[in-house]
């Protein structure tokens, strides 16, 4: 269940004028075929976000959570339309694009892109390699800020500072 904030965030909000967060990565390639959900290893980036994101009255679309961590997958076109319609409402694109790359958050980078959405990007520290030139070259045509790291709890003070760059970046070019 995502909760909802007053529009620009709480007042304690370190997001002024944002509201709410998309927050994408690798899902379905995840699930365990045997349990029919994600391990909690893997849910845990998510989960850590998430809960980061609400602590400061952001409204959370999160594909992870809504679908149950796998347990109650939507069909294709269902969860297709939901995550375009859910990142064209939200005010920010956050996302772990995946080692290996995940097909799905990819086209939801582009989707993010081509509504001219600011967009945060987690990528594994020392992997920057693994990631196609696309993936690493999105700024070019974005609002794009990368965030390198190797524990998302951690580095939850440069997540923020890269939500606070790429919206500010996007609103003075505007």
């Amino acid at each position: 269940m995502t909760t909802t904030a007053p529009r620009g965030g709480t007042p304690d909000s370190a997001f002024h004028g944002v509201s709410s967060v998309f927050l994408g990565g690798p899902f379905m390639g995840l699930v365990d075929s045997e349990s029919g959900r994600m391990p909690d290893r893997d849910c845990q980036p998510f989960t850590v976000l998430i809960e980061h994101f609400e602590r400061q009255g952001l409204h959370v679309y999160n594909a992870h959570r809504r679908e149950a961590w796998g347990a109650e997958v939507m069909p294709p076109d269902q969860c297709t339309a939901l995550d375009q319609e859910e990142i064209e409402k939200a005010d920010v694109f956050v996302a772990i694009p995946g080692i290996p790359p995940s097909p799905g958050t990819h086209i939801e980078m582009g989707w993010a892109s081509a509504f001219g959405k600011p967009i945060v990007l987690l990528l594994e520290e020392g992997r920057d390699e693994d990631y196609g030139f696309l993936v690493r070259g999105l700024r070019a045509v974005a609002t794009v800020e990368y965030v390198r790291c190797t524990d998302i709890a951690a580095a939850l003070p440069e997540v923020d500072a890269a939500v606070r760059r790429a919206v500010e970046r996007l609103r003075t070019a505007a």
